[in-house]
């Protein structure tokens, strides 16, 4: 546990790149964007404001148990987390350590969000879609597919590439 005089803003925000995100165990938190605001109240207290990837998700609840957890065994007392849904989280969020490691750990991260953009709903299936601009996180080629817009999590697609046969995920942007 950390003495009163070492609990710093500094020191809140590294305990807090500790935290896990459940659903893709490479990247923390504050790699996603999640960590949106964090002050000192105080010596010991701190009030800090998390987003979700997406109202829905179900990793919400244990990320803020998990985080609370952290912050309080480093020594930080109270804790004061709140939840924000506005402004909506976006993976343009992901810092570009975050984005670094989906590709070291095999996921295609996410290109830009269109943001104020039409998007397409599409009521039957398309089949599999080729972008030739989504580049496989294992060889490089810029030859990939779409095989489902659907992969482990909503957050994800998969995708297979040409060149290796590879099968990989999608961070989607949003």
């Amino acid at each position: 546990m950390q003495t009163q005089t070492t609990l710093t803003l500094a020191f809140a925000w590294e305990v807090l790149n500790t935290v896990l995100d459940p659903e893709v165990p490479v990247l923390s938190i504050c790699d996603l964007g999640m960590v949106r605001d964090v002050q000192m109240q105080g010596e010991r207290g701190l009030d800090v404001v998390l987003t979700p990837t997406y109202s829905g998700c179900p990793a919400t609840e244990m990320i803020a148990s998990q985080a609370t957890n952290a912050l309080a065994t480093a020594g930080f007392n109270p804790i004061n987390l709140k939840t924000s849904h506005a402004p909506a989280w976006s993976s343009d969020w992901i810092s570009d350590e975050g984005r670094d490691k989906l590709r070291k750990y095999g996921i295609a991260p996410p290109g830009p969000a269109e943001h104020g953009q039409d998007i397409v709903l599409r009521y039957m299936p398309q089949g599999r879609q080729a972008l030739s601009t989504l580049e496989c996180p294992r060889c490089g080629s810029m030859q990939t597919e779409r095989l489902s817009a659907f992969g482990s999590t909503a957050c994800k697609a998969l995708w297979r590439c040409l060149s290796c046969q590879e099968p990989f995920e999608h961070f989607k942007p949003f």
